[in-house]
C-alpha cells in the first residue's frame, strides 16, 4: 500500500518541485529571458557503460514553468538491429528531453552524484542556445552517429556552448598535454577496478586510441568538460556550481581474480603440462588438445580484430597490433599442432620468432598493449617453439 501511494503521488511531487525551482529562477534572473541554463555532470557508475560519467544540459524556463534536461546520450535498445549496429559502429544516438527531477532521481538511485554548473550567459545567448537545442530536437535533426571519443553526449554540449557564447570560449588543458585517449579512459577503469573491462577495451581499440588528445578533445569526458568550464580564460562562464545530488560513499572490494593472475596461471599450467609431456605419452596427448584450444582461440580473436578493423565504422578499432599475438592464421594452425608436415613445422617456427620480436619491442609499438597479454605472448612462444622442435624430431625419425 505505501508503495502504491508513493507511485501515485510521484507526478504531483515532481510538478511541485518543478514549480518551486522555476519560481526561484524567476526571482533570481534579471536579464529578461526568464531562462537558466546549466551543465549537469553525472559521476561514473559501476556498470561499464556508466564508467566514464555523463553530461546533459538543464534549461529552466520560468515563463513556460518547466524544468527540462536535454540529453544526447539516448539510444533505442528495442531497435531490432541494435546489436548488429552497435558492433559495426552504426548505432544512432539521439537528443531526448527529460524532466529534471526524474533525471536526477534516476542517478540518485544508482548512487551517482550530479553536479550543476549554472552558465553565465546573456539573455540573447540563452535564447540562442535554447533555440539550437530545440532545433536539434526536431525529428530530422535529433539523430547522430555516436562516436565515444569524437562525437558523444559530452562533446555535443561542448560544441553547443562554444557556438553560442561570445566571445567563443578557449579551453585550457585539464589533463597532461601528452595524455592519450587510452591513458584517459584507463584512469577511470583503474579507479573503478574494472580490470576485465580494461582488458576487453585494450583488445578491441587499436593504435588510433594511443593518439595524444588535443586540449579540445580532452572534453570528450564529462569530468573534463566540467573542470574545463571552471578555468576558461578571460570569461567567467560558470555563475555558480553545486552538487545537486550527492553520492553516498560505499566500501570497495578488491578483485583478486585479475587478467594478469589468470594469464600467469595459464602460462604456469602449460609449462607444467609441457614438462610432463616429455616423460609421459598420455600427457603429450592431453597437451595436444590444449594446444588446439590455445591456437584456435587466438586465431578466432585475430579474426575478430580483422573484422573490427575492416568491417566496422569504429574509428578507434583500426590498426590493431594485437594481431601480432592473436594471429588469424592460428585458426588453421590449430589443426596441425601434432603434425610433422614441413609447412606446419615452419609455421610454428615463424610464430615463435614473431612472439620473440613482439616481446622485445613491446614498449616500442605505436599501440599500448595490455600488460596481462605478456604472459600470453610468452606462452605462444613457448608452445610454438616446442611444437616446432617436436615436429622436427618426428620428421627426422620418419626419415631414419
Amino acid at each position: 500500500m505505501p508503495s502504491f501511494l508513493s507511485l501515485k503521488c510521484k507526478p504531483f511531487f515532481i510538478l511541485l518541485l518543478t514549480v518551486l525551482s522555476v519560481l526561484t529562477v524567476r526571482a533570481q534572473e534579471s536579464d529578461g529571458s526568464r531562462l537558466r541554463i546549466s551543465l549537469l555532470t553525472c559521476s561514473p557508475g559501476q556498470e561499464l557503460y556508466a564508467t566514464f560519467g555523463h553530461s546533459a544540459l538543464r534549461v529552466i524556463d520560468s515563463n513556460a514553468v518547466n524544468d527540462l534536461v536535454y540529453n544526447y546520450g539516448t539510444f533505442d535498445f528495442n531497435d531490432p538491429n541494435f546489436y548488429s549496429k552497435f558492433i559495426r559502429g552504426k548505432l544512432m544516438y539521439y537528443l531526448n528531453v527529460d524532466q529534471y527531477q526524474e533525471f536526477v532521481f534516476g542517478y540518485a538511485m544508482e548512487n551517482r552524484s550530479v553536479t550543476e554548473q549554472v552558465l553565465e550567459l546573456t539573455a540573447a545567448e540563452k535564447q540562442k542556445l535554447r533555440l539550437a537545442l530545440n532545433e536539434n530536437l526536431k525529428e530530422e535533426n535529433k539523430f547522430y552517429l555516436y562516436d565515444f571519443f569524437l562525437d558523444n553526449c559530452t562533446t555535443r554540449l561542448r560544441d553547443l556552448i562554444e557556438n553560442n557564447k561570445t566571445p567563443k570560449p578557449i579551453f585550457l588543458p585539464v589533463m597532461d598535454t601528452k595524455t592519450t585517449f587510452r591513458n584517459a579512459i584507463h584512469l577511470y577503469l583503474d579507479s573503478n577496478k574494472q580490470d576485465w573491462s580494461k582488458l576487453g577495451i585494450d583488445l578491441l581499440l587499436g593504435a588510433p586510441c594511443d593518439a595524444v588528445m588535443t586540449v579540445r578533445q580532452q572534453a570528450f569526458l564529462p569530468d573534463n568538460l566540467m573542470n574545463s568550464l571552471d578555468i576558461i580564460p578571460n570569461i567567467n562562464l560558470v555563475k555558480e556550481k553545486s552538487i545537486v545530488s550527492p553520492k553516498i560513499p560505499t566500501e570497495e572490494t578488491e578483485n583478486l581474480i585479475t587478467p594478469m593472475t589468470c594469464s600467469l596461471a595459464l602460462l604456469i599450467f602449460f609449462v607444467l603440462l609441457t614438462l610432463l609431456s616429455y616423460k609421459f605419452k598420455i600427457w603429450a596427448t592431453i597437451l595436444n588438445g590444449f594446444d588446439f584450444l590455445l591456437f584456435i582461440s587466438t586465431g578466432l580473436l585475430g579474426c575478430l580484430f580483422i573484422f573490427m578493423m575492416l568491417g566496422t565504422d569504429h574509428s578507434m578499432t583500426k590498426q590493431n597490433y594485437n594481431i601480432l599475438w592473436a594471429v588469424p592464421f592460428n585458426l588453421i594452425a590449430a589443426f596441425f599442432v601434432h603434425s610433422k608436415r614441413r609447412r606446419a613445422v615452419l609455421y610454428f617456427l615463424c610464430n615463435a620468432i614473431l612472439q620473440v620480436c613482439l616481446l622485445a619491442l613491446w614498449v616500442l609499438l605505436p599501440q599500448e598493449l595490455n600488460a596481462a597479454l605478456i604472459p600470453i605472448s610468452l606462452l605462444l612462444f613457448l608452445r610454438s617453439a616446442d611444437i616446432y622442435v617436436q615436429g622436427r624430431k618426428k620428421r627426422t625419425n620418419s626419415y631414419a
